[in-house]
């Protein structure tokens, strides 16, 4: 893989999805082998960084694609399907830029808009260990001088090993959380790569350290209010997620009839030339691929309810969006986790699976669908479709 100092620029949905399918061919070589060494895949980000597909969510008037989010999730999903960890990592580079597109003043949507067209990479430092609740935040934001300090510890910061800059949710003296886009050479930061999961291995999801980071204000955007109003928010974090999964359940579903068409072959002999006329079997694919498609289909539909909801933001589209978002995301973690199974099941016993790194599929999903409780999302969209709620203005739905 051969590396470039060139940032390609995209600008349209049809060429970010060429170049995330070519780049996908890349990737899904040695994914199993990173996954196996846990290699972090620092020339694979700058391959995929340069490519320009991480600045298709940048406004057309600013410079980008301005792609729209059925594209944005198919992005990720392709990716994904190459390798689960990879299609992760860019999760909240996108998230950071809505917050920045909703909630960002003019002059910072220029000036980060054209750091992340010229190939910069943001990864975030959001979750807290050891606070009452997940929303809880305690890291600090406090004046000096023309800027702030930073003092705090972040965990599950997915991308923050390989980013420019590390937005980061603080809450200043008046207990209100702002998102701080920090740079990663600040002294006083310090990212551990402590990222232990056993799946999902090497997205980096370490911690990060804040000790006395000083940041300028001109590099500190409101985060709070993003979720004090409707805002598209929250369904933009969870659509990359729901496409996250769908792509590992894609992969896995790939992997399986790949693997019972070549792996076991009890007909050769019989001048059968199906792979299996096992009814079982049978059942398990058809089962699978009926599950797998519909929650291809309600990822696109969940896109198209977003693009609404960004061109006319209010509470109905706004709410409209993070139901349909919370439909693709329910499904996608039961057809990611039941795809991962079901490759278990057919293979049996078998080494191969193991060998040829196949279990990484449902440890991957395993992993990332615990990410934030689905159970919520089913009480979501029970409530709005029942009672005519709109679900909790938050980033989890």
């Amino acid at each position: 893989m051969t590396l470039s100092h060139h940032v390609a620029v995209i600008t349209s949905d049809e060429q970010a999805l060429i170049v995330a399918s070519d780049l996908a061919e890349d990737f899904k070589r040695d994914s199993a082998l990173r996954d196996r060494e846990r290699r972090l895949p620092h020339p694979e980000l700058e391959v995929f960084s340069r490519s320009g597909l991480w600045g298709i969510s940048v406004p057309k008037e600013y410079g980008g694609a301005g792609v729209s989010n059925v594209t944005l999730a198919k992005v990720i999903a392709l990716i994904a399907q190459a390798d689960g960890s990879l299609g992760q990592i860019p999760q909240n580079h996108f998230y950071a830029l809505e917050v920045l597109r909703v909630n960002g003043s003019e002059e910072q949507k220029k000036r980060l808009y054209a750091e992340v067209l010229a190939g910069q990479r943001f990864g975030n430092a959001l979750a807290e260990l050891g606070t009452k609740t997940a929303h809880d935040r305690v890291t600090s934001l406090s004046r000096d001088g023309d800027g702030y300090r930073i003092n705090g510890r972040k965990f599950y910061a997915t991308g923050a090993i390989y980013a420019q800059r590390i937005p980061t949710s603080v809450v200043d003296e008046h207990g209100v959380q702002q998102l701080a886009f920090v740079p990663r050479n600040s002294k006083g930061l310090t990212v551990i790569d402590d990222w232990s999961g056993f799946g999902q291995r090497t997205t980096g999801s370490g911690s990060v350290v804040f000790e006395d980071v000083y940041v300028a204000a001109e590099d500190v955007i409101p985060f709070q209010s993003a979720f004090e109003r409707p805002t598209t928010v929250g369904p933009l974090a969870q659509i990359l997620h729901a496409a996250i999964d769908t792509g590992i359940a894609r992969a896995a579903y790939e992997d399986a009839l790949h693997f019972v068409r070549t792996k076991t072959r009890p007909w050769i002999d019989s001048g059968n030339d199906k792979a299996t006329e096992d009814p079982l079997t049978l059942k398990s694919f058809g089962h699978l691929s009926i599950r797998l498609h519909a929650a291809e289909a309600l990822l696109e539909r969940s896109g198209e309810f977003l693009d609404k909801a960004q061109t006319t933001t209010n509470a109905e589209t706004v709410a409209a969006a993070s139901i349909a978002v919370a439909e693709a995301r329910a499904i996608s973690t039961e057809i990611s986790l039941a795809a991962g199974s079901t490759l278990f099941e057919l293979a049996g016993s078998q080494a191969t699976l193991i060998e040829h790194g196949l279990d990484r599929h449902w440890r991957n999903a395993r992993v990332h669908t615990l990410h934030d409780p689905v159970r919520w999302k089913y009480h979501a969209v029970g409530n709005y479709y029942l009672n005519d709620e709109n679900p909790p203005l938050r980033g989890t739905i």
